[in-house]
């Protein structure tokens, strides 16, 4: 009942879903997309550690701007608490708790293989 154009997706689609089933009878597609998930998150985690650092070196790069004299000493406490904070990001650290906060995952049977061969 498909449009003609649609139908070769639709096959696609199908055999695809099949063989995920195949190598993976408990959760099939669904584990290859919870894999996928895992990554993005951990990819996004990543980012933005990697933004992080370096916006912590833009800030001990660049000298903080002039402003009237009454506010030179709160900008300079602020500026001394984030260079302070920035010298304290662990990467790997945050990584690995991100890693293992989102082990909920279903990953390992379609981590060894490719999803798509």
């Amino acid at each position: 009942e498909l449009p003609v154009h649609q139908r070769a997706d639709a096959v696609s689609s199908l055999v695809y879903e099949a063989n995920a089933r195949v190598r993976d009878p408990v959760y099939g597609c669904v584990g290859a997309i919870s894999y996928l998930q895992n990554q993005v998150s951990q990819l996004q985690m990543q980012l933005a550690v990697a933004q992080a650092e370096i916006l912590c070196i833009q800030m001990q790069q660049d000298p903080p701007a002039v402003s009237l004299p009454t506010q030179i000493d709160h900008h300079q406490d602020h500026d001394r608490s984030l260079l302070l904070s920035c010298s304290n990001i662990n990467p790997q650290l945050l990584a690995a708790g991100f890693a293992s906060s989102s082990s909920n995952a279903i990953q390992d049977p379609l981590k060894k293989e490719s999803l798509w061969t």
